[in-house]
């Protein structure tokens, strides 16, 4: 009887053991899935973020470069070893990059809330730099990419960081002062003068306001420091390897006080557009001597106006365009010479003057200039860029471009440059033929080929121009500029000119 219970008890417990795996087997109504929709108010490319009425797009490219004849890549060799033109200077530069968009857009009661990231992971080969100390001993240190000396290093940069809600843009984009087209009315070379930039971004808190018919007006505050201040010198603390470089005095910028206050009017049209923009910059210098206690000159308010011009479907072909912008700085230099230039020019050549080494054009760019005991003296500039972009089919195209800017010290600021300059690499013509007014231009053209969508190769040639003002025949003498293995000597203060050549191939994606 006990072994009969014992064999029911057991058959019973498989039963029940075999029967709940076979319950478990048993198909369960899934979960619905979430498929990515497309999100058609804000055009092709953007998704719908699963679960959420936000939508996103993701964009970009990758992009392979070559420069011929320039050390810093993406400006003409008009300064340091690329302004040299001697065994230190690079024949050609390389870069390769990948840049990732990420664009959100959600509606809400108060408009279109919206975010956007531009990043780029670049890689660009370095380069050799002198760094002889001796002028017997000559040696070079190498630098690596974007700044870092590890063969293998590359960089990341952040472009653009930005929120736009109910008229208002928060944090780095493009500065509401620059031309939609930034600094390439038709071109790829970034070291056009001409008007501001800030390709790369700039922070800012700015409001637009939409008045419809394509009439908006923006009015932005945004940081100057990184972008919008090229040099207040202090004349003062000139030296004489300063002053061969372009340098009229020592770099005497304080602390941040105010930021670059900017208004901007812009008509959108068929035919194209039209834009006025107005930017207020404060010069806020720190001290005359190495002490606080030594004083410091007060603020000075600078100021700068653009206005840009965009003619589109021209009649010499389908999406032919002109573009144009003029401007005029006093006291805020770098929304004509703008952020991806130079601020200071040294560019050696060749000389037919007997006793001189070889020629030399200086040129240095301030926003102000001043020396121990006095105020600061504002700096003028004006300039202006165009380009002209034709299509001849759907596979080529050809841009052709020119800017000019021009720099202009007032007659105090003159004395005080003159006063360290002269003395300091003693010009031969003396104070009479000192001129620290110079200019600066560039013209080119650039031709395209699209055989597949989105995908463009590029070739761009520039030809940029130094024109100073010292008296013809003038010779200054230079002590030893040991990082561009320059030897003391006499020199011919000459115009210099330079050639670049931009290869591109670009994938957006």
């Amino acid at each position: 009887m006990k072994m009969a219970k014992r064999l029911f008890l057991g058959s019973a417990t498989c039963l029940i053991a075999v029967g709940g795996a076979q319950a478990a087997d048993l198909p369960v109504k899934a979960k619905a899935v979430e498929y990515v929709s497309s999100c058609s108010p804000y055009g092709a490319g953007f998704y719908y973020i699963p679960g959420t009425d936000t939508c996103i797009k993701l964009g970009g490219y990758l992009r392979v470069e070559t420069v011929l004849n320039s050390s810093a890549h993406y400006d003409a060799a008009n300064s340091s070893v690329g302004g040299a033109h001697n065994r230190l200077s690079d024949y050609y530069s390389t870069r390769s990059r990948e840049s990732l968009d990420i664009d959100t857009r959600t509606a809400t009661e108060y408009g279109m809330l919206r975010t956007f990231f531009n990043g780029v992971f670049t890689w660009t080969a370095g380069s050799y730099t002198g760094a002889g100390t001796t002028a017997v001993n000559g040696s070079t240190s190498y630098t690596g990419a974007s700044g870092s000396g590890a063969i293998s290093g590359g960089s990341l940069g952040v472009y653009y960081a930005f929120i736009q809600f109910g008229g208002f843009t928060m944090g780095k984009a493009v500065s509401q002062f620059s031309a939609p087209w930034t600094n390439y009315p038709a071109n790829l070379f970034d070291g056009l003068p001409g008007g501001g930039s800030a390709v790369t971004g700039v922070n800012q808190f700015t409001y637009t306001a939409d008045f419809g018919h394509g009439i908006t007006a923006s009015f932005s505050a945004q940081d100057q420091v990184a972008y919008n201040t090229t040099n207040i010198w202090n004349i003062s603390g000139a030296t004489a390897t300063g002053l061969a470089t372009g340098a009229y005095g020592a770099n005497d910028i304080g602390g941040s006080r105010a930021p670059d206050l900017i208004a901007m009017v812009r008509i959108d049209q068929a035919w194209g557009l039209f834009q006025a923009s107005f930017a207020a910059h404060d010069n806020h210098a720190a001290y005359y001597g190495a002490a606080e206690t030594s004083g410091y000159p007060a603020d000075k308010w600078g100021w700068a106006t653009q206005l840009t011009l965009s003619i589109k479907n021209v009649p010499t072909g389908a999406g032919d365009s002109i573009n144009l912008s003029g401007v005029y700085t006093n006291g805020a230099s770098r929304y004509n010479f703008q952020d991806l230039m130079a601020a200071t020019y040294a560019m050696y050549g060749g000389t037919g003057l007997p006793g001189a080494y070889q020629s030399l054009g200086i040129g240095g760019v301030s926003d102000s200039v001043f020396v121990a005991g006095a105020g600061q003296e504002l700096t003028t500039t004006y300039g202006f860029r165009a380009g002209y972009n034709h299509n001849w089919d759907p596979y080529w195209s050809t841009g052709v471009y020119g800017a000019w800017a021009a720099v202009h010290y007032n007659s105090k600021a003159k004395g005080y440059i003159c006063g360290a300059f002269v003395p300091g690499l003693a010009l031969s013509s003396g104070s009479a033929g000192c001129n620290p007014d110079f200019d600066y231009s560039a013209v080119g053209v650039i031709t395209r080929w699209t055989p597949v969508k989105n995908l463009t190769f590029s070739a761009d040639f520039t030809y940029t121009m130094l024109n100073e003002n010292y008296a013809s025949g003038s010779t200054v003498s230079l002590p030893l500029q040991a990082t561009v293995a320059k030897p003391g000597a006499a020199y011919e203060l000459k115009d210099q000119t330079s050639l670049t050549l931009m290869l591109r191939a670009q994938r957006n994606w």
